[in-house]
């Protein structure tokens, strides 16, 4: 496994330990056919849309993935770009969402 598939993994067991029905994602595959830039993960907490970039190391994201990223935080997303050694920023996201909902009362 390359390092950055090894970070792909510690974020896919963060976001499957919250899976619920307050929490959806999955990891969109371009193939070619789709569009250039798109995060990692893709998903929803508590309503609110969140993007995930995984990197290794010191690892740069591309002025694609910047593009994609910044058009998600302009529109009012999450997005975060991770790497190993702030994977717990993941966690953290989701707690802080899942706690706003709970605090605000807000239920589907």
């Amino acid at each position: 496994m390359t390092p950055e598939g090894k970070v792909k993994a510690q974020v896919r067991k963060i976001l499957d330990a919250y899976k619920s029905p307050l929490v959806y994602y999955f990891m969109p595959t371009t193939g070619g056919y789709g569009r250039s830039g798109i995060p990692d993960f893709v998903g929803c907490v508590c309503g609110h849309f969140f993007a995930i970039e995984c990197k290794a190391g010191k690892g740069k994201t591309t002025a694609l993935q910047d593009r994609e990223l910044d058009g998600i935080g302009n529109a009012f997303g999450i997005a975060l770009v991770v790497n190993q050694d702030n994977v717990s920023d993941v966690k953290e996201m989701l707690e802080a969402e899942l706690t706003s909902t709970k605090t605000n009362g807000e239920t589907k």
